[in-house]
């Protein structure tokens, strides 16, 4: 099998993985309606980072142990559940608060970007969402091998097409967030805000149940 002729599905495949509804997909839509193009920035890198480190971890033969392991596949989906269910929560904090706050101005033009600390934090948030989805290492097993050549040196060629992987849902998840942030302003005017936090927050707790019950 010769990589280069596998690239096109590699490619094909790694589309419509990203396209698929998701706890990435949530926050990339909340973070870009809310904050606008450059706030979704951190989150969309942080997400990569997490799935780049997952994708080493596979190579290396880690994510295989953490998905053999029922401790550490149990850790890391509570681990991942919890931290969905407080980003639901904290949305739905978000929303039960403008509610109270009543009619407020309409913010004009686009948030800035967050600075310093704002922008770790959503950086964090994305490589942490990733980082303790239990499912990603099982995903990562069964992806990457059906692409690496049986002549190729497994952990280089397994970081290249990571890159690749990166590289594409990045261009995706930026292109996607560049969209909403357009209607950005739309978005943060206090009523629809309010509804998008409350859907955002529902949203986010449903996939932190799903995580919660889910097995191997």
């Amino acid at each position: 099998m010769d990589l280069v002729a596998t690239l096109p599905a590699f490619v094909v495949a790694v589309v419509l993985i990203s396209a698929s509804p998701g706890p990435a997909m949530a926050l990339i839509l909340r973070r870009a309606a809310l904050s606008g193009f450059r706030g979704a920035v951190p989150t969309v890198l942080g997400l990569e980072a997490g799935l780049y480190a997952w994708a080493l971890f596979a190579a290396a033969g880690l994510a295989a142990l953490v998905a053999a392991s029922e401790v550490a596949f149990v850790v890391l989906r509570v681990i991942g559940a919890a931290f969905l269910l407080y980003l639901g929560l904290k949305a739905w904090r978000a929303a039960w608060r403008i509610r109270k706050a009543g009619p407020a101005p309409e913010p004009a033009g686009d948030t800035p970007p967050d600075p310093g600390r704002g922008w770790w934090r959503a950086f964090g948030e994305g490589a942490l969402v990733m980082l303790a989805n239990p499912k990603a290492a099982a995903f990562m097993i069964a992806f990457y091998p059906q692409f690496v050549p049986a002549d190729r040196p497994l952990f280089a060629t397994t970081a290249l097409l990571a890159l690749l992987q990166v590289a594409i849902e990045i261009i995706l998840y930026l292109a996607l967030a560049a969209v909403v942030g357009r209607a950005g302003a739309w978005f943060r005017r206090p009523v629809i805000r309010r509804r998008l936090e409350a859907v955002s927050g529902t949203v986010l707790i449903a996939l932190g149940l799903r995580v919660a019950a889910a097995t191997r």
